[in-house]
């Protein structure tokens, strides 16, 4: 194991611990501009990185009953036929290395930039939007919104967690956050599972990397979460949703 690596995984780790933010959403620009590793590889290898970390979630809010498995389903038919759609485009087109890369560095940089803007505002745009507690969307709305979060997850492995969770806080307003946050995380699991195995079957997956990741975000998480509890959580999301902003300007231009 590479200890530059496992110390990318501590600190991305510690800030997901802190935030609930950050998993695709850093990982990814990390490895592929502070180690100068490809962003097939970069992506490929987070998506498995995140369904790894993020399984251990479910349990824990299972155990709470923090998961809405109705919504969970709903995404899923959506989310999951969009991965690997995507993931068959990409074979399809036979896509030049060159090409695939531009797309993914474009699809990452869209991402993190509507990322850090969701943060921004998700307190105001729920308010704009009031809608009653009682309100509820269709079934088919929640199904097309996992569609198009599988087909991005897929190409830039953000979205799953911070947009996710966004969007469900503002569809189902009468929902607490422990749930919306619970629920996107069973989402994420298989969503993030099925897009990270599409990509290892592309090659996209490098294992040492992988290894190395999990190795040092595992018990930095725990100390981020016992972290978090003394620190305002406005300034914590603030200053990442910054972050990612300038991040995705320099992926995108």
């Amino acid at each position: 194991m590479d200890l530059f690596y496992i110390s990318a995984g501590a600190a991305v780790g510690f800030i997901i611990g802190l935030t609930g933010v950050g998993g695709g959403s850093l990982m990814t620009p990390l490895l592929v501009l502070g180690f100068n590793i490809q962003p097939a590889i970069a992506v490929g290898t987070d998506l498995l990185y995140a369904a790894i970390t993020k399984a251990s979630g479910v349990w824990s809010h299972q155990k709470f009953h923090n998961i809405n498995w109705s919504i969970v389903r709903n995404l899923s038919m959506g989310s999951i036929p969009g991965s690997v759609t995507c993931i068959i485009a990409i074979q399809f087109f036979d896509l030049s290395s060159e090409t695939f890369e531009q797309i993914i560095s474009f699809t990452l940089g869209l991402m993190l930039i509507l990322t850090s803007i969701v943060i921004f505002f998700k307190d105001r745009l729920n308010n704009l939007l009031d809608k009653p507690k009682n309100y509820k969307p269709s079934k088919y709305t929640i199904i097309t919104l996992g569609a198009a979060l599988g087909a991005l997850v897929t190409l830039s492995s953000v979205g799953a967690g911070a947009i996710g969770s966004a969007l469900l806080l503002l569809l189902y307003p009468s929902l607490r956050t422990r749930t919306i946050v619970g629920t996107d995380i069973a989402h994420a699991v298989p969503l993030t599972a099925i897009a990270g195995l599409g990509h290892l079957q592309l090659g996209h997956i490098d294992f040492n990397l992988l290894i190395s990741l999990i190795a040092g975000s595992l018990p930095a998480i725990y100390i981020g979460t016992l972290v978090g509890e003394k620190i305002p959580e406005n300034i914590l999301k603030y200053t990442v949703a910054s972050i990612l902003l300038l991040i995705g300007l320099k992926f995108s231009i």
